[in-house]
This record gives C-alpha cells, structure tokens and sequence, in this order.
C-alpha cells in the first residue's frame, strides 16, 4: 500500500479561482494543498489578464445580476486583504460608435452604480484595477502549495471517493480550476472555448488618472523611472480553430508567453501595434515603449456563464435514468454527480470580477451545503448535451 501526502482539499489550477478557492477554503481546514503545472502562481490567463474591476452595462437579466453581486463582492473584499492591493480610481465607459451610445442612453434605467457622464463617456466610481501576481500570491501566502507539477494520472478511490493525483497526494476533495485546459475534465458536455488575449505593459510620458475602457482598456499610470509612468494596456481577442481532440498544445503548456505554434511572435507583435492605436483612440499615449507582454487563454462557456460545483456523471445518470435521452426531465438532485470533485470554471474575461465570489459560493457548498445558483451549476451544460444526443438518436 503506497504512502500518500494526505489532504482535505486539493485544488488544481494556481490563477484567481483556485488562489481564491484555497484562501476560503484555508478558513475552515489548515490540510488544503494548491498545485499547478507552472513554477510561479498566476501564469495563463489571470497572468494575463487586465484585472480591470468594472461594471457590466446592460438591461436586467441574470447575467448582469451575477457581475454586479460579483463586482460588489470582490471589490469590498480585496479592500479588506489589504489597503494598497486595490487601486480604486474609477472608470471611463466609452462608447465605441453612436449604435452602442444609443445603447449605453437605453441602459440608464437599469444602472447598479453612481456614475456621471464625463467627455463622451460615462464615469463610474467603482471601476478600479488589481495587480493579477500581487492579489494571488497575497492569498496564497499561507497555503501549502505544490508548483511546476505536472498531473498525469487522476483517479478515484471506490472506497472512500477520495482522490489520488500520481499516486503521490491523497485528497478528501478536488476542486479543478484549470480554465482552458480541461484535460482532467472527461465529461464530454464540459465544453469550453479558449479565447486568447494579450496585454502589454507600457512605458509613457503620458499619465491617465483613472481607468478607461472603450475598445481597450487603459489603466491609471504609476511612476515608473525618471518622467516616464507604467501603464497596462489589454486586451485582444483570439479564437484558434484548432481541433483538441489533435492538439491541445496550447492550453496545456505552462509557459504560453514562450510557446510560438499558435500565438507566433509576429501576431503579438501586430496585438502591442493595435493595442497601442486602440488605447490612443481614448486618449494620447506617448513616447510609447512596450515593457512586458503577457499572454493567456481565457476560458469562456457556450452561454458566458461560469461553471461551478459538482459535475454530473453522465454516464451513471443515463444508465440510471435512461428516459433522459427523450427528453424527460430529472430534477438535478436525482443526477448522479461525481463525488468529492467541484470545478470553477467559464469566467472569461472578468475572472478577477467573478472568482472571489464563485470561490466563496463554491467553499459555502462544500463546507456548509449551501445552494449554488441555478444559473452557474454544471447541470445546464448536461441537459443541454443530453438533449442533442436525443436528437442524434432521431
């Protein structure tokens, strides 16, 4: 009988949903374990990311619902890790053309937040930015973490429903927060998209005083040398039309800012250039020197809605209720769900918007069997997917 390193809870994935995880997780248990396949947390797309905190505009519905419960949560409690984590400056919303200004005048009626218009956008007291490693390795400080390791072999003990990663850690749970690389995730209806995005860190004379977002994002400057200030411009959007059943090269590897087969050096290059024009179409940038790029692929579902708590065993669930490939409908609590594994998962662009609130809803779950919301659960994507199988059948 092997001896393991024994857990409660492992969580995979070391950007914003599993640093978050493990922080909230941390309060209740000191035997949680974060690992990740890079040496340093933050790599992929929250390394990437703007980390830009702002308002979703738009008419009431579920989904601007959950970004505005999100915002209103993340921003109080990266407030509260400590004072100089949040740059709490404000955003200006610009409208991209008179179509879209004519659907910002809509929207007045269903705004969640003060805001005054400013120039020919509209500025909300709100909108701040975080520091994507700063945020992360903030709350991972006191967890026990397991770096540039890479998981080949995870299984499930029949006995007790624990987890075995390499046959080296033990785990009571698994929480998988591995964004775009899914290959731990084997049910076929867990389908994500990989939406590639590029942000670069730029040197200027210029010196923005608030955040700005229009077809880009600009974010405040902060000093950098002599009379020159730092200033993160993000980010592209980039659909490959790779096929992962072949390969998926891309969101697997740990280090993709140094990987070339998709994301070759002539297209982050021409993504700086456009970043760059985008950013001077809100204001002047200059004496412009790129510093840093970083890029990612951010995770997104069919519907933009996150994917939290336990997968549905689809398998076990069709044998169980057969009926489901016509069409009938099983109330979710009658599923059979893999036991003692949870995802977080599909938060596209706004993952350090929605992770700490997904990440605490997620903890409330496991720890206290508190209801997620019907909207974010796994169970849509399988009634969805049983569906077409039903009409395959036809």
């Amino acid at each position: 009988m092997p001896k393991y390193l024994e857990y409660d809870y492992v969580v995979v994935g070391a950007g914003i949903a599993g640093c978050a995880t493990s922080y909230f997780l941390s309060e209740h248990s000191d035997s949680v374990l974060l690992v990740d396949k890079n040496e340093k947390v933050t790599f992929g797309a929250s390394g990437a990311a703007g980390a830009f905190l702002s308002p979703l505009l738009g008419k009431d519905n579920a989904f601007k619902s959950l970004i505005t419960k999100s915002l209103k949560f993340s921003t109080q409690f990266y407030k509260s890790l400590k004072n100089d984590l949040l740059t709490n400056c404000g955003v200006c919303r610009i409208p991209k053309n008179q179509e879209d200004r004519d659907k910002f005048e809509s929207y007045k009626t269903s705004m969640d937040f003060e805001y005054e218009e400013m120039g020919d956008g509209y500025f909300f007291p709100i909108g701040s930015q975080v520091n994507p490693s700063d945020i992360c390795e903030y709350l991972t400080k006191d967890i026990n973490t397991k770096l540039n390791y890479e998981i080949n072999d995870l299984k499930q003990n029949e006995d007790d429903n624990s987890w075995i990663i390499n046959n080296e850690i033990k785990a009571k749970d698994i929480i998988l927060t591995t964004g775009a690389d899914t290959r731990l995730i084997k049910e076929k209806y867990f389908n994500i998209r990989a939406v590639w995005g590029q942000k670069i860190d730029v040197s200027s004379t210029s010196k923005p005083n608030i955040n700005y977002h229009k077809e880009c994002s600009i974010s405040k400057a902060i000093p950098y040398k002599d009379d020159l200030y730092k200033v993160s411009l993000g980010a592209t959007h980039h659909r490959f039309d790779c096929d992962k059943d072949i390969c998926n090269y891309c969101v697997e590897v740990a280090n993709i800012n140094s990987c070339s087969r998709c994301y070759k050096s002539d297209m982050v290059d021409a993504d700086s250039l456009k970043l760059i024009s985008l950013a001077n179409d809100i204001i002047p940038i200059d004496n412009v020197n790129v510093l840093d790029v970083k890029i990612g692929a951010r995770a997104s579902s069919l519907d933009y809605f996150p994917m939290v708590g336990k997968l549905v065993d689809s398998a076990k669930s069709i044998e169980a209720y057969p009926h489901i490939l016509n069409g009938s409908f099983i109330k979710e609590e009658n599923l059979k769900m893999i036991e003692n594994l949870h995802v977080i998962n599909g938060v596209g662009g706004r993952g350090f918007v929605l992770s700490p609130y997904l990440a605490k809803s997620l903890v409330d779950n496991i720890i206290n069997e508190k209801e997620l919301d019907s909207n974010i659960t796994t169970y849509r994507l399988f009634k969805r997917w049983a569906k077409r199988l039903k009409n395959k059948k036809k």
